[in-house]
């Protein structure tokens, strides 16, 4: 009896033990992230795309947490467009989120208000999430356009330009 017990108690510990690994397989994630070279890509194009509307933007491309790696900033563009292109794109990547779609929340709903409150945040039309498939890579930032659905409309032509290569 003794002896059946501890065999038990050997399955047990070894079935718990089994059961854990999947955990432990989890605590190493991969993920895929915005390269230099697509950060440069998007960058021109979103400023080239601004360019054809005749506004002189800056654009900042970050890769998924919220790092810069690449801006551009266009002839005559003013000093405030690059702080509003990172700080837009910033906002994008923390949030996964399109700063357009959370300015109207925010308008709407007392609570999101305070996401204005967040250090980096812009809540202004302009900062568009880069995604392969589902998965937020980065985001682009772009400031200058007399309007944010207007600097919005060149950050989607932009990565619109480079969907071939966000598979």
């Amino acid at each position: 009896m003794l002896q059946k017990t501890r065999v038990v108690a050997r399955v047990l510990a070894i079935s718990v033990a089994a059961m854990t690994l999947p955990a432990y397989a989890q605590s190493v994630r991969t993920e895929k992230n915005m390269s230099l070279e697509l950060a440069n890509r998007i960058a021109a194009a979103a400023v080239a795309s601004c360019a054809a509307s005749n506004y002189a933007v800056a654009a900042t491309v970050v890769d998924r947490a919220g790092g810069i790696r690449a801006v551009q900033r266009a002839d005559n563009a003013g000093p405030h467009t690059l702080g509003a292109s990172l700080q837009k794109a910033y906002t994008s990547a923390s949030a996964r989120n399109n700063t357009q779609a959370m300015m109207e929340a925010s308008q709407k709903n007392p609570a999101a208000a305070n996401l204005v409150h967040i250090p980096g945040f812009l809540l202004l039309g302009g900062g568009v999430p880069v995604r392969v498939g589902n998965e937020v890579i980065g985001a682009v930032g772009v400031g200058g356009a007399p309007g944010g659905h207007l600097d919005e409309a060149c950050a989607n032509a932009a990565i619109e330009k480079v969907k071939d290569q966000l598979k």
